[in-house]
């Protein structure tokens, strides 16, 4: 029964105060809301005041230029309306406004902006128009309606024009009329986290930032209001459907709440008497929504930790009883536990001293694997270098015999001539030994710099002088014109972030296995390219040859996989090749052209802006 009642209690007393905090949020939120929606409305209606009456001053402008008032004194079949015409639109275009049109006295336009539209105003009537009666009854006019032409929205303000020596008591002789847009202002309306829309005194919405709600009245038009209507044609022939507004409840101030196909608003309305106007402002609801919905939560939340904090004080005065009656027993019992548990906690802490020695030496033994490890690597590395250099000394030997049988016949020559006594002829010879002499330490630099270890430390590094380094150790592969070289790269030197030693080394490996790869094609064609896209540099060698099959694609990169005879290759070119391109920070990648013959990729981080120097 007590557990009953304290689950009523806390249920109740839950809901009474959701509910009184839902209401005085909902308060306070309808409140903040009308202000906001207040200072909107107000700037919103000096916004539209002022955009609309800056153009308030054109057509009283116009209707005093003297080619106007010229053009009105003379005979209709005598007037060339060419020159106003232009004279009109580039007032339109200066003013930035729809359109700028001249009456004559009956109501007819003579002259307009838009005279080469398909929708000009030229010999269209507007008397009926209110501000041609406004304007022809000797002042001012405003109007707003749709285009009966265009179709288009706009306000409209008109000036009489009066020849030069009437009196301004006479009937004007025409009106001058310009067209301003709406288009513009309703945009910046849009903006706004509402919904503003202008009613006239008719209440039809002319203007409203939801184009849905345009054309639209807020109470059923009666048939003379219709009628009315119909005589000036304001709103041409649009039917004017009902809004369907509905007010569920009225607050302080003016402010009313609606709801307007399924939503619910606070509607802030403010007239506007200058243009006979109303401005009103639909607000969601939304955060008085959330507001209510916080404030219970907060309020049922604030209930809940009072029950809270009295459920665990009543909680603790339970439990400190309970202690009391079981102090005596635990005391009893201490003096053993503790025996017991000194005694586990001395033979747990042997345990874990053995194992923590036992796990000292496990990571020992761990790096000194490691280090072993990193060197056998670094050994394989340059295992490999040492097999491919084994493999282009036979080639550069050949490059080599070439100097020195000529070095032996330029020094056979010089002591015949010497012998002679034609020593000049004897030192040209010795020039000719002494550049061959340089050319042969040239080649063997070659072979001494692609056998030198990398260094670990990154610099910026040339695409383009790794390439050039790369082909000068095959250079008797491809000199002697059987083979093919394509170089594609921007005319801008391109730098990568690598290890020179370690690039050059992959790219000998790659163009090595191209050209083995084309050994026995005709036209065989080797392609290097170098391409940089973003912060990445991407290098390409390409071949002609068979390319690469699916077993070899899927293995590729294995250590000791090859598909050269035995004792032609260690199998370990390659995939040293991606170890290396993967310590620069960079990806290797090899595929199948549809060309034909193998592609491979690498791409390394770039470096924008170096230069040689730096």
């Amino acid at each position: 029964m007590k557990a009953v009642l304290a689950a009523g209690v806390l249920i109740g007393g839950l809901a009474l105060t959701a509910w009184q905090g839902a209401l005085f949020a909902r308060d306070q939120a309808l409140e903040g809301l009308i202000h906001s929606a207040g200072n909107d409305l107000r700037l919103s209606q000096a916004n539209l005041t002022g955009y609309l009456t800056r153009h308030d001053y054109l057509p009283h402008l116009l209707a005093t230029r003297e080619s106007v008032r010229r053009f009105l004194a003379q005979a209709p079949a005598e007037r060339d309306a060419t020159p106003l015409n232009r004279l009109l639109d580039r007032t339109r275009a200066r003013a930035g406004v729809y359109d700028v049109y001249l009456l004559n006295r009956s109501g007819t336009t003579i002259a307009a902006s838009n005279w080469q539209r398909p929708d000009s105003f030229l010999g269209h009537n507007f008397a009926f128009r209110g501000y041609y009666r406004q304007a022809i009854n000797g002042r001012g006019g405003r109007f707003h309606a749709l285009g009966t032409q265009s179709g288009a929205r706009g306000y409209y303000f008109s000036a009489p024009v009066w020849d030069a020596d009437s009196g301004l008591d006479s009937t004007p002789d025409g009106v001058m009329v310009v067209k301003v847009g709406l288009d513009a202002i309703e945009q910046e309306w849009q903006r706004l986290n509402a919904r503003l829309l202008v009613t006239d005194i008719n209440g039809i919405v002319f203007m409203a930032s939801d184009p849905a709600l345009r054309l639209t009245a807020l109470r059923p038009l009666s048939e003379s209001a219709r009628r009315g209507l119909r005589a000036t044609r304001r709103y041409a022939s649009e039917p004017l459907p009902d809004l369907g507004i509905e007010i569920t409840q009225s607050l302080a101030g003016g402010a009313l709440l609606i709801r307007l196909a399924g939503d619910e608003y606070l509607s802030l309305s403010q007239p506007m008497p200058r243009f006979n106007w109303s401005l009103r402002i639909l607000k969601p609801l939304t955060p008085v929504t959330r507001a209510q919905w916080l404030g219970a939560l907060i309020a049922g939340g604030a209930w809940m930790l009072l029950a809270l904090g009295g459920g665990i004080g009543w909680q603790r005065v339970r439990l400190r009883r309970e202690r009391e009656r079981f102090a005596e027993r635990e005391r009893n019992t201490l003096a053993r536990t503790r025996d017991e548990l000194e005694r586990h906690v001395a033979e747990r802490t042997q345990e874990l001293l053995a194992s923590n020695h036992h796990l000292s030496q496990e990571i020992e033994e761990r790096k000194r694997a490691e280090e072993s490890l990193r060197q056998t690597r670094d050994e394989l590395v340059q295992a490999a270098r040492l097999a491919v250099l084994g493999q282009l000394a036979a080639s550069i030997n050949h490059e080599l015999n070439q100097p020195l049988t000529a070095i032996r016949a330029y020094a056979d020559n010089a002591r015949i001539l010497l012998d002679r006594g034609r020593p000049a002829d004897a030192t040209a010879n010795l020039v000719q030994i002494s550049e061959l002499i340089e050319r042969m330490a040239a080649i063997s630099a070659q072979l001494r710099q692609f056998s030198r270890q990398g260094s670990e430390r990154l610099t910026q590094v040339s695409v383009e002088e790794c390439f050039d380094y790369a082909l000068r150790l095959f250079h008797s592969r491809w000199a002697d014109g059987n083979l093919a070289i394509d170089k594609d790269w921007d005319s801008q030197q391109l730098w990568v972030h690598a290890d020179p030693v370690r690039l050059e080394q992959v790219l000998v490996n790659l163009i090595g296995n191209a050209l083995q790869a084309m050994e026995g094609t005709e036209s065989a064609r080797l392609e290097l390219s170098a391409r940089q896209t973003d912060d990445w540099v991407t290098l390409s060698v390409a071949d002609n040859g068979p390319g690469l099959s699916a077993e070899g694609l899927s293995h590729l990169f294995e250590p000791f996989y090859t598909t050269r005879p035995a004792g032609q290759g260690l199998g370990l070119g390659l995939s040293i090749s991606q170890r290396i391109v993967t310590d620069l920070g960079g990806r290797l990648e090899a595929r199948n052209r549809e060309v034909g013959g193998a592609l491979f990729l690498i791409h390394l981080p770039a470096i924008r802006g170096a230069t040689a120097h730096e």
